[in-house]
């Protein structure tokens, strides 16, 4: 795991200017094995979302980064996407393009009986983050008990 993380670290410092350049975020990087292959995947996003074009922009400006910045051993497949709409929120900057939306959150242990709750994001401050139960109620959080909190798809 320590691997995997060091390389998703590396291809990150690679590509971010690249990336940031063709005025696009990156979001998060991720390297891990899924059947008998190994993919680097990077997740972009930018207001009012990324199409097909960006994608293809974005690994064209990183593949011969990472072919010349990066020893990776082995074989592995290069993707960029987007990160979907339940994409965890990772930064500070994740929490606050996300206040007053409708969330998820898994906690690593319960709170107030429960670990999993809904609601909506009301505040993020110094590390903690204040969210509207549904049913009632205010639970404010730090990032340390959130295992996983992601916008709430409602339809």
């Amino acid at each position: 795991m320590a691997g995997q993380t060091r390389i998703a670290d590396e291809a990150r410092a690679l590509a971010q200017p690249a990336v940031e350049a063709l005025g696009l975020e990156l979001v998060d990087v991720e390297y891990k094995k899924e059947g008998s292959g190994w993919y680097l995947r990077f997740f972009i996003d930018k207001p009012g979302g990324v199409g097909i074009d960006d994608c293809q922009a974005a690994s064209k400006a990183i593949d011969p980064l990472l072919d010349a910045g990066m020893d990776v051993p082995g074989h592995y497949s290069l993707e960029v996407s987007s990160p979907g709409l339940e994409r965890p929120f990772r930064t500070e900057r994740d929490f606050l393009r996300n206040l007053g939306a409708a969330v998820s959150v898994s906690l690593f242990e319960a709170k107030d009986g429960r670990k999993k709750l809904e609601g909506t994001l009301k505040d993020f401050k110094d590390g903690t983050a204040t969210v509207a139960l549904d049913g009632g109620g205010e639970l404010s959080l730090r990032t340390e008990e959130i295992a996983k909190i992601h916008k709430a798809v409602r339809f």
